[in-house]
């Protein structure tokens, strides 16, 4: 329940480029988590739009907030005005596709196909649930719920035992305080992703420790 308050930046709304906290600011930062989660440069990126994403996305601005935040853009960068521009710049081919057929459980909702150079994919469903704030639903063909409120480790695993104790194990060693955790698949034993949420700071040798442990596919630290 810790993030469904509303403060009073919720009401004032957030500082932003665009005309829209869900549709451009929310946009943007569903685009900038995907682009972190992300292990490399995505040279292609297909973004599927649904609800009102799909009906208002031009005249609203969200086609520029979602290639700024996938370039790395946060909400309040002037350079989402010029995305087009900036994404021809760095190499980054952009498609739209709409969707008005299937129905999400959230109005304002993109899928973000996002391919690297050397082959690498992945899928990131996101949210834009008002004022900004965001919530990340799908990543590949499995359903997580969090909403990059905190700093975090994201671990692609397979679902075996120890793997657990083995994480909050390296972040118990160093002290850091874990604000919540949450474990993600879609069947036993197959492929799992791990939320871990922290209040502290995360250095980047906990991405190595993490990496050498058989099992564990990626590890992404996301530090806010």
């Amino acid at each position: 329940m810790r993030n469904n308050y509303i403060s009073m930046f919720d009401i004032i709304g957030p500082v932003m480029v665009g005309p829209s906290s869900s549709h451009t600011s929310g946009a943007a930062a569903i685009a900038w988590m995907a682009r972190q989660i992300l292990s490399g440069v995505p040279v292609h990126v297909t973004f599927t739009l649904y609800g009102s994403f799909a009906d208002t996305y031009q005249g609203h601005g969200t086609d520029r907030a979602l290639i700024g935040g996938m370039l790395g853009y946060r909400p309040d960068d002037v350079r989402i005005r010029t995305a087009f521009e900036e994404a021809r710049e760095a190499g980054l081919d952009v498609e739209f596709v709409v969707d008005k057929e299937e129905e999400m459980p959230h109005p304002n909702t993109v899928g973000i196909d996002m391919t690297t150079a050397d082959g690498h994919t992945l899928y990131v469903r996101g949210e834009s649930i008002g004022g900004g704030r965001i919530r990340i639903t799908r990543m590949n063909d499995i359903r997580v719920d969090f909403n990059g409120d905190y700093s975090m480790i994201i671990v692609g695993h397979r679902d075996e035992p120890g793997m657990m104790a083995f994480m909050t194990g390296c972040l118990a060693e160093r002290m850091i305080n874990i604000a919540s955790m949450k474990s993600f698949r879609n069947a036993r034993g197959k492929q799992a992703f791990t939320i871990i949420e922290t209040d502290d700071f995360i250095p980047d040798a906990i991405q190595d420790e993490l990496n050498a442990r058989p099992g564990i596919t990626s590890v992404d630290i996301i530090q806010l």
